[in-house]
């Protein structure tokens, strides 16, 4: 009988600690890794579209943790640096290089020197230039690794989460096509942010099974037409259109085959080479933007409209009727809103800035009275 009972326990011990070591399991399962992570939890997020003239930088901020999604061309390293410490930025749980074109990736070193660095995603390609050296060295002093980007993936950042939506192909002839794409997920927002990917990635995400509508959409290849393809948009479906170029650039960028789509399908539209920085804000269920939506006209669609960098800025939507230039929080000078020197941009009043003893911006030259 007393065979019985020890038996007995026995079972019911070894279902016990069963039990708690598949606990102790999951429990140490890290998150930010695992595949497939469904969450529809919300936070307060924003994605910042930065400035760097004709490339690439875009920060994504979720309850205090942060992810950098390029760093612009190696003259615009420091800028970022820069723009993350004025935010209080110590650490940066990811950063994706999306591409080794130098307007992606070439201010990454200063990056991964000037923080405290959780994950480095990369496509899995390399390039013969000393730029992609550069950041590889980076990396490598820091003592991390670099994470192949896998379709299909899903992290955390904070209470929000992002899938990695391309390269889904482990080759390409362009440089371009091996972009990391990512879906940026916030409760019931979302934005799709795809670097330079042009038709070929693009018809591969349409073909993956990952679902690709967002609210807001980062125009591929700064708006080259090409990218932004009628299928790959139609199916997006975003409400918002952000170009990410360089005043005047030699590219054209944007083209106006993509302007055109845009403006068929009344996608609302915001520009880095006119606007400066764009700053989308997210609660999980509405979005908001520190600027107004660009209106497309018929010299954009036409080819000849200018970026015009030197023109005073006024800001009707303030009721002022007073020219607004751009400043930052520690800057000794104002711009225009274009300016490549401008970081975080604060709006004042032309006689605001010059109340704070500031001076005109040599660069962009921005008005003086």
């Amino acid at each position: 009988m007393l065979n019985k009972i020890f038996k007995s326990l026995g079972w019911v011990c070894s279902i016990f600690l069963l039990i708690l070591s598949i606990i102790f399991i999951i429990k140490e399962v890290p998150k930010e890794t695992m595949n497939n992570v469904s969450t529809n939890a919300s936070s307060f997020s924003k994605v910042h579209f930065i400035n760097v003239g004709q490339g690439d930088a875009i920060l994504i901020e979720a309850d205090e943790h942060y992810m950098l999604i390029d760093a612009g061309e190696n003259n615009q390293g420091i800028a970022v640096v820069n723009y993350l410490k004025e935010l209080g930025i110590k650490k940066l749980d990811y950063v994706i290089g999306t591409h080794p074109h130098s307007d992606h990736i070439g201010g990454l070193d200063n990056v991964i020197h000037s923080f405290d660095i959780g994950k480095v995603i990369m496509p899995d390609v390399t390039h013969t230039t000393k730029t992609f050296e550069d950041v590889l060295d980076a990396i490598a002093e820091k003592g991390l690794k670099i994470t192949k980007a896998v379709a299909g993936n899903t992290y955390t950042l904070g209470a929000s989460s992002f899938t990695i939506i391309a390269p889904n192909a482990s080759s390409y002839k362009e440089l371009n096509d091996y972009s990391v794409g990512i879906k940026f997920t916030n409760g019931e927002n979302s934005f799709l942010l795809t670097g330079d990917a042009e038709e070929l990635s693009e018809a591969e995400m349409l073909n993956n099974g990952i679902d690709l509508s967002a609210d807001v959409l980062k125009l591929g290849h700064h708006g080259s037409s090409t990218s932004s393809h009628d299928n790959f948009l139609d199916e997006v479906d975003p409400d918002y259109g952000v170009i990410t170029a360089g005043a005047d650039n030699s590219y054209g960028h944007p083209h106006v085959e993509t302007l055109q789509k845009l403006k068929n399908r009344n996608i609302k539209v915001f520009r880095t080479d006119i606007q400066n920085t764009i700053i989308f804000t997210s609660d999980g269920e509405h979005i908001t933007v520190n600027k107004e939506p660009y209106s497309i006209n018929q010299s954009d669609l036409s080819g000849t409209a200018k970026n015009n960098s030197t023109t005073a800025v006024k800001d009707k939507s303030k009721d002022s009727g007073k020219t607004i230039v751009h400043i930052t929080s520690t800057g000794r000078k104002y711009h225009v809103t274009s300016c490549r020197f401008l970081t975080v941009d604060i709006e004042v009043t032309l006689d605001e800035a010059l109340a704070k003893g500031l001076e005109p911006c040599g660069t962009c030259k921005p008005p003086t009275k």
